[in-house]
Order: C-alpha cells, then sequence, then structure tokens
C-alpha cells in the first residue's frame, strides 16, 4: 500500500469519524448543559454548545489507530497520550475553570512527560545565530518555554468562529508539505489527520446555527499539544527535516512563521496587561481578532484575514530562503513582519479608530471593507447552512432548549 493512499485514507476516516461524532456530541452538550455563557467580554449572545474538542480528539484518534497499524510508530503514541492528557485538562477547565497557575503546571508536566519519553525536543538550532547543538539543560528549558507558549496561544485566539480550528489546518498543511518534502510519511499521515478531524467542526463552527458548537478549552489546549509536538518533531536533530539545514533551510524561522500571528499576538496582549498593572492571564478584548470585530468583520471575515496574513509570512519566509538569504535574515524577516502586524498594524488601527468622533477615513475604509464579509443572506452561505444543519446532522439536529 502507497504512502500517498495511506494518507488520503488515514484523512478520510478521520474526517468521516469526526463528522459522525459531531452530532452525538452536541446533543450530549446540550443535554447537560456544556455551554459557553454569553457575559461582557464574549462576542456570542446566547449559550452555545462548547464540546467541539471531544469531537476533534474522536476523529484524530480514528485516523491515527489506523495509521499506526499501517505504520507502526511507538513515538506517535506518546504524542497521542500527550493530546488525550490535555484534552482531559480542557474538559475539566471548560466544566470547572480551574485556575491558570494549576493549567500551567500542568502543562509544563505534561511536555517534561513528553520529553522524557520521547527524547525529542529543540535539541537544535541549526545553525541560527551560529548556534547548532544545545545541551540538555538549556534544549529542555526553551522546550518547556516554547512548549507551555504555544499551547496558550492556541488557546487564546479561539475567540472568533473559524480562528482556532482554521489556523490549525493551515498549520498542518504547512507542516505536511515540509515533512514531505524530506519524505517522512508517518508525520506527513500525522498531519493530514488533523486536517481530517478539523475541518467538519471548521464548517459547523462557521456555517453552523442549530448545529453550532464551539471547540472549548478541551480542543484548543489539545490543538496546542499537538503543534508542540509537530513543532519538536520538525526542530529536533533527530528529525530528517534537518537534513535540509544543509541547504541554508532555517527550521526555526519556518515554525515561528508558521506560529507568527498567534504567539506574537498573545506576547502584545500579555504585554499590554503587565503595562497596565493587570494579571496576563486576565481575559480582555485586545486581541487581533477583537479589532477586526470591531471594524465590522465578520467572524469569518475576521479569521480567514488573519489567517491570511499568517499564511503570507510564510509565503514570504519561503522566497527568503528560496532566493538564498541566509538563515539568520530569515527569522528577522519573520519577525519583523509578525511585529508589524501584531504590534505595529494593531497600534496603528487603534489610533486610527479614535483619531476623530467616528474613526478616521482609514477606519471607516476599514469598516466598510469589513462589511463586506458579512455573507450571511448570500445564496452560497444559506446553502452552506442548510448543509451543515440538516444533512450532516441526521436526525440528532431537534435537541432541547438551546435551539
Amino acid at each position: 500500500m502507497s504512502n500517498v493512499f495511506i494518507a488520503i485514507l488515514v484523512g478520510i476516516v478521520s474526517m468521516v469519524t469526526s463528522a459522525i461524532v459531531f452530532p452525538m456530541a452536541l446533543r450530549f452538550a446540550k443535554k447537560h448543559g456544556i455551554v459557553d455563557n454569553p457575559n461582557a467580554r464574549k462576542l456570542q449572545r446566547i449559550p452555545v454548545p462548547v464540546f467541539g474538542g471531544i469531537v476533534v480528539y474522536v476523529g484524530i484518534l480514528a485516523g491515527s489507530l489506523l495509521l499506526m497499524f499501517l505504520m507502526p510508530n511507538t513515538i506517535l503514541m506518546w504524542g497521542l497520550v500527550a493530546m488525550a492528557i490535555m484534552l482531559g485538562i480542557g474538559i475539566w477547565d471548560d466544566v470547572k475553570n480551574i485556575s491558570a497557575s494549576l493549567r500551567f503546571l500542568i502543562e509544563i508536566l505534561l511536555i517534561i512527560g513528553f520529553i522524557s519519553i520521547t527524547d525529542v525536543y529543540i535539541d537544535n538550532l541549526h545553525g541560527l545565530w551560529g548556534i547548532h547543538e544545545l545541551t540538555q539543560e538549556v534544549g529542555v528549558s526553551l522546550s518547556i518555554f516554547a512548549g507551555v507558549g504555544i499551547v496558550n496561544a492556541i488557546n487564546l485566539i479561539d475567540g472568533v468562529d473559524g480562528y482556532s480550528s482554521g489556523y490549525g489546518i493551515m498549520a498542518c498543511l504547512c507542516f505536511a508539505i515540509a515533512f514531505w518534502s524530506v519524505w517522512s510519511p508517518v508525520l506527513v499521515c500525522m498531519a493530514i489527520v488533523i486536517i481530517g478531524a478539523l475541518v467538519p467542526f471548521f464548517l459547523h463552527n462557521v456555517f453552523g446555527v442549530r448545529s453550532r458548537m464551539f471547540i472549548g478549552d478541551s480542543g484548543t489546549l489539545m490543538l496546542g499539544m499537538l503543534m508542540v509536538v509537530m513543532s519538536f518533531y520538525a526542530i529536533s536533530s533527530k528529525s530528517s527535516l534537518s537534513t535540509m539545514e544543509q541547504h541554508n533551510f532555517c527550521i526555526p524561522a519556518f515554525l515561528v512563521a508558521v506560529g507568527c500571528i498567534p504567539l506574537l499576538d498573545t506576547i502584545r496582549v500579555m504585554t499590554m496587561r503587565i503595562l497596565r498593572g493587570c494579571s496576563p492571564f486576565k481575559p480582555d478584548k485586545t486581541h487581533l481578532h477583537h479589532l477586526f470585530i470591531d471594524m465590522g468583520f465578520s467572524h469569518l471575515g475576521a479569521a480567514l484575514f488573519i489567517l491570511f496574513v499568517n499564511a503570507m509570512i510564510v509565503l514570504v519566509w519561503l522566497l527568503a530562503w528560496k532566493i538564498g538569504l541566509s538563515i539568520d535574515i530569515q527569522m528577522y524577516i519573520v519577525l519583523s513582519l509578525g511585529l508589524l502586524v501584531t504590534f505595529g498594524f494593531y497600534k496603528f488601527m487603534k489610533v486610527q479608530q479614535y483619531g476623530s468622533q467616528n474613526g478616521t477615513k482609514l477606519w471607516q475604509a476599514m469598516c466598510r471593507l469589513g462589511s463586506w464579509t458579512h455573507c450571511e443572506n448570500k445564496h452560497s452561505w444559506k446553502a452552506m447552512r442548510e448543509f451543515v444543519d440538516g444533512p450532516m446532522m441526521g436526525k440528532l439536529q431537534n435537541t432541547d432548549k438551546y435551539d
């Protein structure tokens, strides 16, 4: 059986499983009141079921079990274990709202456990700033810091419909292409499995009315852990991607480009909270996606605009590599573009928002652009909504009081 066929097969299994499980998870969440209630900080106006993480998990699990049967890989198994544990922590947080400090402690212990068992972590910078192999102490410390940062960055972007799941799809597509280039079939297939599990949820989350559901902390924390595992496999000296170092391929710049907007936006938000004398974990409406909502963008419009910018940063990095720029310059370009968007653009547009009574002309122009992203009354949008609320839900769509 060819590797291409296996990749297609496990992706389809993951997608179909996720689609089948979705209505059951939705019914369970509604029946037991597992919902995200509206408040002053949140953007929805009615309670929304928050059990999407289970849907994505079951889809990934089904595809991964088939993958491990076809391509036995013990290291992959430990990534699935870490994913399951993070899912459990997220469900606990969705139901009981555990403290940020306890969640951070669990995340640190989980990342340490994964590193201890697999010996896969950031042990090499592949020539960035002249640094190659790292000592174990430095590498493990850096991995813990980066891992916790990635997990929480993914968790914090879950503010508009389609953003976190759309980001997961985009990031895994980048990982699949990168691992394909060095022919690492297990990791290519794993990235496709994640994409397959996310697609049905993305459709319901964006287009659904009766079938709308949030991914919740269970989903974003699990997705964040998966991004950590993929990133560690990419940068580890044990990875086949490390062979690209001799071709001037800056692996750290590639990883930063893929996670650019979520990571730098989280750093900006937390920095500004600290400067205001607040806890860095105190929720507010200062993320980049909130800015686009203020400009009148739809949820999908805001998510796609940000993901498009992130994808453009990845493409600019790719161009920088292809034209032969040094690995240090590749990293500087990625960081500069990311900071320009998350810090510069955000601050600039906030100045435009309050530049006059109704905002400056530039602000008003962006608001007009945002208004064009509202497609709810267009035929194509209605057709997709009828599809996800009808055929994709079967007989389970008529449930309870939250409809």
